[in-house]
């Protein structure tokens, strides 16, 4: 049974507003009878199709960012931490999915975002500016880290800032698809290589010699990296001397790889029978836990707390096995940021031309806006993978500024919200010790997410700082013949 309403339908989406629909599946039904002869369809994916997006999502390049986590965090904490984020990201998912159902209108995180506080404009445009930046942060991480690899593949001395530019074009080209069902066939291989690319590299790094850097002597220390010698050395919990800086930033990698829940709205929004989506989350939430574990503690193992560099490709000191593994992770350098353009064309795709045919048929004007719009969304990534070119950090970075709201905030006032109209104007009052508790968890999760706004913010910062001040960074168009 679906809960009642939190508020009204928002203005803009005032198409969705069906007198007579008085609960969250009338306007389901509502949707799907209006959109049929269309077209171009958008509530035609199953939960299959969903969770194949979300294991594109999910399974990913940032996996191989788990092996510099837990050399930092220590293996133990490393992996309790995999699984304590594992779990709050999938409650806080859930709470999210509860929340579209009672809303079923709602197109993505900004229209939540203004319904959850009390249907202010301000509200929309303050998480729309922060959707879009989020999405094109994600699709010029890829744009980096695609150009570093067809730098280092082809062996070319060509300045990275030129395969920065090819990368940018093809990633275009495969955004074009106009609706998730179109993408999920792709999102499925995406993960499929992903899984292959992450095995083959904790397997090479096991039956190798020795990885990338190894030195025999342990007195030995590298004057340009500071790297000591010696046989891998792995810990079961932080060495001394670990910075805060240090230590939150291996946190943040591990929670940016898990937070997603900035486009489970648009693709709930796309589907057949939402009441479904738990059947995708489960499974992916799953297999996340078993595959970041295991790469991030295998991989961990035989490079340890010397040798390993993220993403953990950099670590294998075999170049053919280097180049090998991280080729197939090629379609998810492409897909992964088609995936986040999608989402963000979408969304203002659907705010311009809502009730129009450009929609929902297929014209000249309706292709043609569609594809600006996604080449807007590319510049701005390709700017920001020359500006800050640098893997862990723009990670973090991510992390902090964005994730706090829509990975931890928004739903814990979600929670609350629903609670509220459930219960009435008494409802604080009048909750069991198991509605205590979830209201405390809930709060819990809110705190949490400010902690990563102030906290993750400062240390990502500063590690960028510390980069810039040892002069690991060039300007924005300066050529870099970088490895993996």
């Amino acid at each position: 049974m679906v809960g009642p309403r939190i508020a009204p339908v928002l203005p803009h989406l005032a198409a969705y507003d069906f007198g007579d629909a008085d609960s969250g599946s009338d306007i389901l039904g509502k949707q799907i009878e209006l959109e049929a002869g269309n077209d171009i369809q958008y509530r035609t994916c199953s939960w299959q199709k969903t969770a194949a997006l979300l294991f594109s999502e999910y399974i990913c390049l940032a996996i191989m960012s788990f092996p510099y986590s837990y050399s930092v965090l220590g293996l133990v904490p490393g992996i309790i931490l995999t699984a304590v984020v594992a779990a709050l990201v999938l409650y806080t998912s859930l709470v999210l999915w509860e929340f579209c159902l009672r809303h079923p209108e709602v197109r993505d995180v900004c229209d939540i975002g203004q319904m959850l506080f009390w249907g202010k404009k301000f509200a929309w445009y303050s998480t729309a500016v922060m959707f879009i930046l989020n999405n094109t942060f994600i699709q010029g991480l890829h744009v980096l880290v695609s150009a570093k690899y067809l730098n280092t593949i082809t062996n070319h001395s060509q300045c990275t800032v030129v395969f920065a530019i090819i990368a940018t074009i093809i990633c275009w080209f495969c955004s074009l698809p106009r609706t998730f069902s179109a993408l999920s066939k792709l999102g499925t291989a995406s993960a499929f290589f992903t899984f292959i690319s992450v095995l083959l590299a904790a397997i090479f790094a096991g039956i190798e010699a020795h990885p990338q850097g190894y030195n025999l002597d342990p007195n030995y220390v590298n004057p340009v990296t500071g790297i000591h010698g010696g046989e891998p050395i792995v810990t079961a919990i932080p060495i001394k001397g670990t910075t805060f800086v240090a230590g939150m930033n291996a946190f943040l990698n591990i929670s940016y790889t898990f937070i997603g829940q900035i486009t489970l709205p648009s693709f709930i929004a796309e589907m057949k029978d939402p009441r479904d989506f738990p059947k995708a989350l489960w499974a992916v939430t799953i297999a996340e836990i078993i595959l970041f574990s295991l790469v991030g503690g295998i991989v961990y193992g035989y490079t340890g707390n010397q040798y390993n560099t993220s993403p953990a490709f950099g670590s294998l000191g075999n170049e053919v096995f280097k180049k090998v593994s991280f080729s197939f992770m090629i379609p998810t350098l492409i897909f992964l940021g088609v995936l986040y353009s999608s989402v963000s064309a979408r969304f203002v795709f659907f705010r311009v031309f809502e009730g129009t045919r450009h929609k929902t048929q297929h014209t000249v004007v309706g292709w043609a806006s569609w594809g600006g719009i996604l080449a807007a969304t590319w510049l701005g990534a390709f700017i920001i993978a020359e500006a800050i070119p640098f893997f862990s950090d723009l990670l973090s970075l991510m992390s902090s500024l964005f994730d706090s709201l829509f990975g931890f905030v928004f739903w814990g006032v979600a929670y609350i919200r629903m609670r509220r109209v459930d219960g009435g104007v008494n409802w604080l009052h009048e909750q069991s010790v198991y509605g205590y508790t979830m209201l405390a968890l809930n709060v819990v999760i809110i705190l949490i997410g400010v902690f990563f706004l102030g906290a993750g913010t400062y240390t990502s910062v500063q590690s960028i700082i510390d980069s810039y001040d040892q002069g690991l960074v060039g300007g924005i168009f300066t050529c870099k013949n970088n490895g993996i």
